[in-house]
């Protein structure tokens, strides 16, 4: 079984390339089914689950998710019972044994004992800033100041919730298996590159 993990910074268009990954490798993919999953086993809407998952609370919380959630008594919260869910659901998603490319939920980390190909997909500001333009979604009412303090907030909490759970630093070139800037590149015409890769690394680590 290969496990693909895709990491991003907001904009920079990491979701797209999983999805392009999935269809070009033939893996199941998984992004917005995790929290669809996580809101069904916990009787919770998809908006709830997701907003409290990504809001990082974690910055509050006096804890470690390495001991703390496993050893110590806690009075229980929302967000701490549905980050153990968000870890349940990718669990279950390797117990299939089934080839998948995994977006976001630091997947890498949860999975570490399946030894995933890591990608972190980042963007220079200016691209990011582009490919939101290009899209329709709410976003696009926000001034370029406004828009870039939003990615800022985004990736802040994405590094507080990898803090929690790893020793690893979000966006560090060392956390992962291939770093990628996909400024100026077509994405497109980027997916079949990073899936020779994948597959060579895949080769080599069996």
């Amino acid at each position: 079984m290969n496990i693909i993990t895709i990491s991003r910074e907001f904009g920079s268009g990491g979701r797209e390339i999983g999805k392009r990954l999935a269809d070009l490798l033939g893996y199941d993919y998984y992004d917005r089914q995790i929290i669809q999953e996580i809101a069904q086993n916990k009787g919770l809407s998809e908006e709830f689950v997701e907003k409290s998952l990504d809001a990082s609370p974690w910055q509050t919380l006096n804890l470690n998710y390495r001991s703390s959630f496993y050893g110590v008594s806690l009075m229980p919260t929302m967000s701490t019972e549905l980050l153990l869910e968000e870890r349940n659901v990718l669990e279950e998603i390797a117990k299939k044994g089934r080839d998948c490319v995994i977006v976001g939920r630091n997947a890498d980390i949860v999975l570490e004992d399946y030894h995933p190909f890591s990608i972190f997909v980042c963007a220079e500001r200016d691209a990011k800033l582009k490919r939101c333009r290009e899209r329709a979604s709410e976003e696009e009412e926000l001034s370029d100041k406004e828009m870039i303090s939003y990615f800022k907030r985004i990736d802040r909490n994405r590094a507080a919730t990898r803090e929690l759970i790893s020793d690893s630093k979000w966006g560090d070139p060392t956390s992962y298996t291939l770093t990628v800037n996909t400024t100026g590149w077509d994405l497109k015409e980027l997916t079949p590159a990073l899936a020779a890769f994948a597959k060579a690394w895949f080769e080599k680590t069996e």
